[in-house]
C-alpha cells in the first residue's frame, strides 16, 4: 500500500457515516480510497443529503498523534492483520497498535467478567490466564477493572515464553482507562499488544465499549466469561462471540451470588461449562479463524463497480425500513431488486446519515 493510499484510507474511515461495512463496500466498488472519497458527495446526494469528507489536515494531526504515542496503524487486508478478527462481518478497517503484533496471530482466548468481582473470581481468572498463556494461548481482554485486569496480569506472569496478552481499549491508543490501570496498560503495550480502534485523543464513551467488545470476541477462538451479572458488558462480548461463530464458555457459580447469574444464564442458553484450563484448551485446539457455526447466511457486502441501481433508488428502499432493525436479505426479498442494487441503495442512505447498521447483518433507519 502506498503512503497516499494509506492516508486516503484513514481519511475515508474518519469521514462522517462511514463504518466497517460501508468502508469495505466503497473500496470494493471504487478500487481505492481516493476514488471512494471523490464519490462520497454524489452517493450522499442520492441518499438525500449534502456531504463533506473528513478534512485532510485533521488526518495529518491524527497521524502525528499516533507516531507521538509510539503506535502505528494496522490495516485490514495487510499480512499482519489478525486472521480471526478479519473473519468477522464488522472487522475494524483500521486499528492503531502498540507492541508485538505477532501476539494477536497466536491461538487466543478472550477472558472477560465483572468489574465488581469477588476475590475468588479474581484469583481464578489470574490462574486460568497464567495456565493458558503457559500453553501458548494469547489471552485477550479489555483492560477493565476486575476480571479483565486479573486476566492480563495472569497472562503476563507466564513470561516471555508464554502466549502473551492482548489489551483492547475503548479509547484512543494514547489514553489510559481506567486511570489506575495506566501502568498495566503500559506493561501490556511493552510486553504484549495494545489495540485501539478509536482515533488518538478519544476518551472512552459508553458507545465505544460494545465496539471494543466485538474486537475482543473477534480476536479469539472463544470467549470465557468468569463472573458476570445479568445485562453486563461481558454478556455482550459473549453474544458477539456467538454471532461470529466462536465458542462461548462460562464458569458456573452460586445462584445466590448475583455476580454469577450472568454465567449461569449463558450456560443455560448453551454456553460450554468449563472448570479448568484443560477444558478450554481441549475446546479451542485446532481453531483456524474460520467460523465454527453459521446462524444465517450472510449477504455479501461487496458491491461490483458496475452494480445496477435500484429502479426507484434509495427512496424506494428507505420505504421498506423503519427504526426497527431488519435483515438485509429480507429487504432484498421484499424489494424485488438484485442484492447489489439494494446494497448500493443502503450504502447511499448510510453515507447520507439516514441508515444505521446493526450486528448480524441488520439495518434500520436512523432515529
Amino acid at each position: 500500500m502506498t503512503r497516499d493510499e494509506a492516508f486516503a484510507r484513514i481519511r475515508l474511515l474518519r469521514s462522517p457515516n462511514i463504518g466497517p461495512v460501508s468502508y469495505r463496500q466503497l473500496l470494493a466498488r471504487f478500487g481505492n480510497a481516493a476514488n471512494a472519497l471523490d464519490a462520497l458527495p454524489d452517493l450522499a446526494a442520492r441518499g438525500g443529503k449534502a456531504y463533506r469528507a473528513a478534512p485532510a489536515d485533521r488526518i495529518e494531526d491524527e497521524i502525528a498523534a499516533v507516531k507521538k504515542a509510539g503506535a502505528r496503524y494496522l490495516f485490514l487486508g495487510s499480512p499482519e492483520y489478525p486472521p480471526p478478527l478479519a473473519e468477522i462481518e464488522s472487522a475494524p478497517p483500521i486499528l492503531t497498535v502498540r507492541g508485538d503484533v505477532s501476539v494477536a496471530g497466536r491461538p487466543a482466548v478472550a477472558m472477560v467478567g465483572a468489574r465488581n468481582c469477588s476475590a475468588a473470581a479474581v484469583k481464578l481468572a489470574r490462574d486460568l490466564a497464567t495456565a493458558l498463556a503457559e500453553e501458548g494461548f494469547a489471552v485477550v481482554s479489555g483492560l477493565a477493572r476486575g476480571i479483565d485486569g486479573a486476566a492480563h496480569r495472569g497472562a503476563l506472569s507466564a513470561g516471555s515464553g508464554g502466549g502473551g496478552t492482548v489489551g483492547v481499549i475503548a479509547s484512543g491508543i494514547d489514553i489510559a482507562y481506567p486511570p489506575e490501570h495506566a501502568d498495566l496498560q503500559e506493561q501490556v503495550a511493552s510486553e504484549g499488544l495494545l489495540v485501539a480502534e478509536q482515533p488518538p485523543g478519544t476518551e472512552p464513551l459508553a458507545r465505544h465499549f460494545p465496539s471494543r467488545n466485538r474486537i475482543i470476541a473477534g480476536l479469539a477462538a472463544g470467549t470465557l466469561v468468569v463472573e458476570a451479572a445479568p445485562k453486563s458488558g461481558s454478556l455482550i462480548t459473549a453474544r458477539l462471540a456467538g454471532e461470529a461463530g466462536r465458542e462461548v464458555m462460562a464458569i458456573p457459580g452460586s445462584p445466590l451470588d448475583s455476580r454469577s447469574r450472568g454465567c449461569n444464564q449463558l450456560i443455560r442458553d448453551g454456553a460450554i461449562l468449563v472448570q479448568s484450563p484443560e477444558d478450554v484448551i481441549e475446546l479451542l485446539t485446532g481453531f483456524d479463524g474460520a467460523r465454527r457455526s453459521t446462524f444465517r447466511e450472510a449477504v455479501p457486502t461487496w458491491i461490483p463497480e458496475d452494480a445496477p441501481v435500484a429502479d426507484e433508488g434509495p427512496a424506494d428502499i428507505a420505504g421498506l425500513l423503519t427504526t426497527a432493525p431488519v435483515f438485509v436479505d429480507e429487504i432484498i426479498r421484499q424489494s424485488g431488486e438484485g442484492a447489489a442494487a439494494v446494497q448500493l441503495a443502503l450504502l447511499e442512505l448510510e453515507i447520507a446519515g439516514r441508515l444505521v447498521r446493526h450486528a448480524g447483518g441488520r439495518v434500520s433507519l436512523s432515529s
